[in-house]
This record gives C-alpha cells, sequence and structure tokens, in this order.
C-alpha cells in the first residue's frame, strides 16, 4: 500500500498561479431559502475572473442565445426584467481589475447543434458575429466556450477539426474587435474524450486560457463508490480508471503541449454520492447502484454542494466522515439512509491549489461559487473553500509538492 504525503522541497520558486476563475450559475437564483444566490451575493475581490453560466445556441437562426432573457436581460430588451447581465458586469464598478465573462454551452446544451453549426462556414460566421455583438452590448470581457464535447454526445468524428476552425476563427474575429474579446475554453478531464475532440496542438495559439474541469471523474452513473476529483490515482484503479485523476489528466495535457501559463485547473465545489448497497461495505469501490437523495438547495440527485455537505455533517449524527490513507480527498457515510458521498473539505481543496501553484499553472477554477458556503452556514467566513483557495494561492511555491508518479500509469499520447 502506498501512503500519500507531502514531499518536502528545498527550492522555493516563483509561481504563475495567481488567477482565481469562479462559476456563477445563473439558475441559483431559483433555488429555496439559504440556497438562493444571486449576483449581489457575489464578493466582487472573492475572484479574478468571474464567469456567468451559460448561454446557448440557437438551431433555428445560428445565433448565439439568452437562456433566461426574463432574469438576465433588462426590461428594455425583449423578454427582459430583472438584469442580471448587466448587474453582473456592474461589478466592474466595485473592482475595475475584474475579467468578467460569458460562458456559452454546458452539459444541458449537448453535442449535436454545435457539430451542425462549426461545419458549416455560413453558420460559422452568423454565430462569431453575433457572440461579438452580445459580449459588447452586454459590457462582457470575453467568452468562455463550454461544448461538451467534440465528436461525442451526438457529435461527429469530424468536430475535433471543426472545432480548431471554428476557435479559430472566433479567436480572430474577437481579436480584431474593439474592444478585444478574450477567448477561454472550458476542457474535458477524461484522456478518451480528450483523444477523441481535441488537437490541442492547434488550439494552443487560438485560446487565451483553459478552464480544466477536473472533476466527474466519477459517479452514481456507475456501479461503485469512488470520489468525484481524486487528486492522484487510487490503488485498485483498472482500465480507464487510471486516467480518470487531476494529476493524469494535468499531465497529459503537459505531455501534449498545453503551456502550464495557459492552463487553469478546476476544482469542485459540490460531491458526488450514492447509496450504498450494503451499508457494512462503506469503502471506497463499494458496490452502489443507485444515486444519493437531493439536496435542498441543488435539489440533483446524486450531488450536494458544499453547502449542502457541510449542512448534512452538522446536522445527521449517523454520518462518519473517513479520511483513506491512499486519498487527499475525504468521504462519508450515513448509516440512517446508506448515503455515500466524495467531496473536498478545506484540507484538499487546499492541496489542490498548492498542486496547482507548485507546477506552476495560471490559477485555479472554481465550478461554482454559488455551491459553496456562501452565507455562512457552516463557517466563520463566506465561500470558504474558495478562501481556502486563495490562501494556497498567496503562499509562495514550494515547501509541499505532492508526489503522484507511483499512481499515476505510463502516458499513451493519442491525440492526432
Amino acid at each position: 500500500m502506498k501512503v500519500l504525503g507531502l514531499l518536502l522541497v528545498l527550492t522555493v520558486g516563483v509561481s504563475t498561479a495567481e488567477k482565481i476563475v469562479c462559476y456563477f450559475s445563473s439558475w441559483a437564483v431559483y433555488r429555496p431559502d439559504q440556497g438562493k444566490f444571486d449576483v449581489e451575493d457575489i464578493d466582487p475581490f472573492l475572484c479574478t475572473h468571474f464567469i456567468f453560466s451559460f448561454a446557448g445556441l440557437s438551431n433555428h437562426t445560428w445565433e448565439i442565445e439568452v437562456l433566461d432573457p426574463w432574469n438576465e436581460l433588462c426590461p428594455w430588451e425583449t423578454g427582459g426584467n430583472h438584469c442580471a447581465y448587466q448587474r453582473f458586469v456592474d461589478q466592474k464598478w466595485t473592482n475595475p481589475d475584474l475579467t468578467l465573462l460569458l460562458a456559452l454551452g454546458g452539459w444541458n446544451e449537448g453535442s449535436e447543434d454545435y457539430s451542425v453549426m462549426a461545419a458549416d462556414p455560413t453558420k460559422r460566421k452568423t454565430f462569431i458575429d453575433s457572440c461579438i455583438a452580445l459580449l459588447h452590448t452586454q459590457h462582457f470581457d470575453g467568452m468562455d466556450f463550454d461544448w461538451e464535447y467534440p465528436a461525442a454526445r451526438g457529435g461527429k468524428p469530424e468536430d475535433k477539426e471543426n472545432y480548431v476552425t471554428l476557435m479559430q476563427e472566433m479567436f480572430l474575429a474577437f481579436k480584431a474587435a474593439t474592444p478585444r474579446l478574450m477567448l477561454t475554453a472550458a476542457m474535458p478531464a477524461g484522456k478518451p474524450t480528450i483523444d477523441t475532440g481535441y488537437d490541442i496542438t492547434a488550439l494552443i495559439p487560438i485560446v487565451d486560457q483553459f478552464h480544466i474541469m477536473a472533476y466527474d471523474y466519477h459517479g452514481s452513473f456507475e456501479d461503485h463508490t469512488h470520489h468525484n476529483a481524486p487528486l492522484c490515482g487510487y490503488k485498485e484503479d483498472t482500465g480507464n480508471d487510471t486516467y480518470f485523476n487531476i494529476d493524469y489528466t494535468v499531465n497529459y495535457y503537459l505531455d501534449l503541449g498545453m503551456p502550464k501559463d495557459k492552463m487553469i485547473l478546476g476544482t469542485p465545489m459540490y460531491g458526488r454520492c450514492y447509496v450504498l448497497d450494503n451499508i457494512e461495505d462503506h469503502g471506497m469501490l463499494a458496490p452502489a447502484h443507485l444515486p444519493g437523495p437531493p439536496g435542498p438547495y441543488l435539489r440533483i440527485p446524486g450531488t450536494l454542494a458544499a453547502n449542502e455537505i457541510c449542512l448534512r455533517l452538522r446536522d445527521d449524527l449517523s454520518c462518519t466522515v473517513v479520511h483513506d490513507p491512499d486519498l487527499y480527498e475525504p468521504y462519508f457515510y450515513c448509516e440512517k439512509d446508506k448515503i455515500w458521498c466524495g467531496y473536498d473539505d478545506e484540507d484538499s481543496i487546499y492541496i489542490k491549489a498548492r498542486y496547482a501553484k507548485n507546477l506552476g499553472l495560471a490559477g485555479v477554477v472554481a465550478w461554482t461559487m454559488d455551491e459553496d458556503d456562501f452565507h455562512p452556514t457552516c463557517y466563520e467566513d463566506a465561500f470558504h473553500l474558495i478562501n481556502t483557495i486563495k490562501k494556497a494561492l498567496d503562499k509562495p511555491a514550494g515547501g509541499d509538492v505532492i508526489d503522484c508518479d507511483a499512481t499515476r500509469p505510463a502516458k499513451q499520447i493519442n491525440n492526432e
């Protein structure tokens, strides 16, 4: 058994891990009670970048589409009411140094429409022109493109090439725009998805920064427990699971040539939960065939936000927190309803941020800030996990380097 630990290093270097990119879920305004989160709940000095999620793609006009105009647009705009876009960008009156982006896509948007648009030069131009118009009209600094995923989920094999063409045309148009617009990309964590849909070498010069979605490696879509976002490989991982950890993902991208100063490491402000088949078997890789029950705020089976997890652990005396010596991250199980959740706490988030800092990555992503304990309920400070990331990045690089070598399998580069 390999017991993971922090290795002391003798030299202290200068790192570029200074960006903290915080995603904001616009739909969080519809959550009940203490889970409701609106633009005014954002601390404009918490992060260096804020990303408003999500806009979509119309498969009728092939233009960017405002998905919730009643909330996001103003009364003088078609269908508008609550001015969420305007209130979001108005944060710059308080902190002029902010970078404010609009995210396009996401899991619920799927892939098929993006595949159709990217394959057609006329549709691409219509789409790009509409993006520039919306971003300028609403005073965003740029776009975070989150197509999930080229050549998957209804896409086509040629998406890999067409995605590069789309991003190149968008980058050049954004660069020529006045003011110039930033283009970032949300990137998958799994090696098979990377290999199928992304030509990293071609994307490097046309993307300003890459946001690595280093989470959702595991969840209740599987038949056994595993951590949502393991930093290192687990001792009993086999098959594709040997690729499903943060250290492998980061090193794979580095081997494909992605520059450290463009790579920003994603961290989850939530956990993935299961219902155990047998409460007596409650460890890693335990049989579990159902998603955990929804929490009071997200109301999503199989997922609990950090602010829901802290309530569960505070109020449910049947829960036990476990720190497996072969994981940096904790999990808990509760006898009352046989729930099992892998999640990140203050210690594991700190370690992941230090990992990014010591590797010289450009920073850390928090998905999403509205799932942190923002009121706060369980901690003395609001946004406890994100503030922990800030503390970790504020320290000079060196002194606590993560050693995953013994659990990382040999990398097989396959990204033609």
